[in-house]
């Protein structure tokens, strides 16, 4: 069913298309429905999206994004500090349950 000859085919359309005319008019207000609609559309947007956008508009300009790594810089120092002072107390208080054990083995331990 492969046409003849293409070119043919595609001069007839290209003729009928230019010679085509629309007559019926636009809806009253079309227009002003056609913009609601797209306002209506991004209003539907899914958060996550909407989110992603705004996020990679504000990390294009270089000083929030530095600001932002710094922000998680100063977080993850604070974090582990943290983290070390946890660890730092158990290990005291473990040392300490060790050194009563060692210098007294019939003192139950504290654990």
């Amino acid at each position: 069913m492969k046409p003849e000859n293409p070119l043919q085919n595609d001069e007839v359309l290209t003729r009928t298309l230019r010679e085509w005319k629309v007559e019926a008019s636009l809806p009253p207000h079309f227009r002003d429905e056609v913009w609601r609609r797209i306002e209506h559309r991004d209003l539907q947007e899914p958060v996550w999206l909407a989110l992603a956008r705004r996020l990679s508009a504000a990390f294009a300009r270089p000083s929030l994004a530095a600001s932002y790594v710094a922000l998680l810089l100063l977080a993850g120092l604070l974090a582990g500090f943290w983290q070390v002072r946890v660890t730092r107390a158990q290990m005291s208080e473990t040392m300490g349950a060790r050194y009563v054990q060692m210098i007294d083995p019939y003192q139950r331990s504290l654990h």
